[in-house]
């Protein structure tokens, strides 16, 4: 089949033209272009159906129809001419809790000093208030006492001893995750009195000389069977005269207290805890 051509009328094209239909009717009879070919040529070259529709050839040629196109796969996509930025390497993140769950020292040489608390399901650190009254009853100064930290945790109850005079502060934590927060924590204050040591509590307890300690803070669990052998241990490393801190879900009664030699000197009830000061008297 010949090549069918349009003119061109300088430097516009045939198809602006409104002679173009007419003149490629012409054409097609001298050089054979079958009429539906010269209808599509025709409509794609000039864009003006209505002057296409006024061709004699085209009229009277059969309809056109072209085949459907082939539908787009499904899974094709279109691919983004725009660059996406480039994935950042994952960071390891430092044991940190949220706003909420921070350790303020109440007094001491690190007065209003903040310590993050980690997230960490059954982690109960001792409130602000009880910590307060409970140094209070203490009479606020340790200079020169030793302590223990039994059940560690946070750390809440050995750092405001050592903040507030404590020459020796033992932190006993199972957990590793904990144990490394407390050694940041007390390399960031530089607390040279503080010593962090992983291991079980009451097995650490019971190591002690006897009576060798001023005070020894007892926090377990309140889900386990843990209280009472952790008194036992916590008198016999206190001398008589020598001091307890006991929290607990409920209130011990002196009978209770007196088959370890402790006798209930303050109380307190904050929430769902109840915090005794007990003294060893025998």
């Amino acid at each position: 089949m010949s090549e069918l051509k349009l003119p061109t009328y300088g430097t516009a094209c045939c198809r602006s033209a409104a002679l173009a239909p007419t003149w490629a009717c012409a054409e097609a009879k001298n050089v054979g272009v079958e009429a539906t070919d010269l209808w599509a040529r025709t409509f794609l070259l000039c864009g003006n159906r209505a002057d296409i529709d006024r061709c004699p050839v085209i009229a009277s040629s059969p309809p056109l129809h072209l085949p459907p196109m082939p539908p787009m796969p499904k899974n094709r996509t279109v691919a983004s001419s725009a660059r996406k930025p480039a994935a950042k390497p994952p960071t390891q993140r430092e044991p940190k809790g949220h706003a909420a769950h921070e350790v303020r020292i109440i007094g001491g040489q690190w007065r209003r000093t903040r310590l993050k608390v980690i997230d960490k399901p059954g982690l109960r650190p001792t409130p602000d208030r009880v910590r307060e009254t409970l140094f209070n009853w203490l009479g606020q100064d340790l200079s020169g006492w030793r302590c223990v930290d039994a059940f560690a945790g946070t750390g809440a109850l050995g750092f405001e001893a050592a903040s507030r005079g404590a020459s020796h502060v033992l932190m006993l934590e199972q957990d590793p995750l904990l144990v490394r927060a407390l050694q940041e924590y007390a390399a960031r204050l530089q607390a040279s009195m503080v010593q962090v040591q992983r291991s079980d509590a009451i097995s650490a307890v019971q190591r002690l000389p006897a009576g060798s300690m001023d005070l020894v803070f007892i926090d377990p669990p309140f889900d386990g069977l843990l209280f009472e052998p952790a008194l036992q241990a916590a008198a016999a490393a206190v001398p008589v005269g020598g001091w307890v801190y006991l929290e607990a879900p409920v209130a011990w009664t002196p009978d209770a207290l007196q088959v370890f030699g402790l006798h209930t000197e303050r109380h307190l009830k904050a929430g769902a805890v109840h915090a005794h000061l007990l003294q060893r008297t025998a």
